[in-house]
């Protein structure tokens, strides 16, 4: 099971995030997203536990646990949905606006 975690300090690292859930049971993955262009943390990420019930715990007791300094938002991960790169610029098709009049 994957659990979202949000409002992490922006110096949180995935060892740090690792470190806070691994009492809970084996962390398959740790990984605090990034933005692409500054490398800097955009403040969530995502906790992976292969045992269901070891994520199901750590939910429910780091929900509101504090974390650097923060009080963190954990709750199962919505899956991933699929979108185009590059469909940041409001959902136009590549090749961006092609403003002006029309007449």
């Amino acid at each position: 099971m994957k659990l979202y975690v949000g409002n992490l300090s922006y110096t949180t690292s995935e060892d740090d995030l690792r470190d806070a859930f691994s009492p809970f049971g084996e962390v398959a993955s740790a990984k605090v997203i990034t933005d692409r262009d500054t490398g800097r943390s955009k403040g969530f990420g995502f906790v992976e536990f292969n045992d269901d019930d070891a994520a199901r715990k750590a939910m429910s007791s780091m929900n509101g646990a504090e974390l650097g300094g923060r009080s963190l938002t954990v709750n199962e991960a919505r899956p991933q949905t699929d979108r185009p790169r590059g469909a940041a610029g409001g959902g136009r098709e590549r090749g961006g606006y092609r403003g002006g009049n029309r007449f």
